[in-house]
């Protein structure tokens, strides 16, 4: 079951659990070594990783003892296609932009300063 956009984006949210996310494009990794990094208690991170299983952007593993965390990419294809939508307009060109207001305002200070 896909988490909803408001579960994806609050995990989302907080830039430890997006440290947590960058790390785990790497490779996956055990619990305590996506704690090392961090200076908070084990408790804590267990405390992130469970809200990013929840929005669905981990799977965590048992492996013999070790409990594992492992990306699921697929899981911000819902959000990156409803951020998507708003890039609906093309991104403006600065240098186009500069260009048309000479053409239509004449030269600016700045530029004659510079020629």
């Amino acid at each position: 079951m896909a988490a909803s956009l408001d579960t994806v984006f609050a995990a989302l949210a907080d830039p430890t659990r997006r440290e947590i996310l960058r790390m785990l494009l790497e490779d996956d990794m055990a619990v305590t070594d996506v704690a090392h990094p961090f200076e908070m208690s084990l408790a804590a991170i267990s405390k992130h990783l469970a809200i990013l299983a929840t929005a669905g952007l981990i799977v965590q593993e048992k492996r013999g003892r070790v409990k594992w965390c492992k990306l699921d990419p697929d899981a911000l294809k819902p959000a990156s296609v409803w951020m998507q939508s708003f890039g609906q307009f093309e991104p403006v060109n600065l240098d186009d932009f500069e260009a048309f207001l000479e053409r239509e305002l004449g030269p600016t200070e700045d530029t004659d300063a510079n020629m």
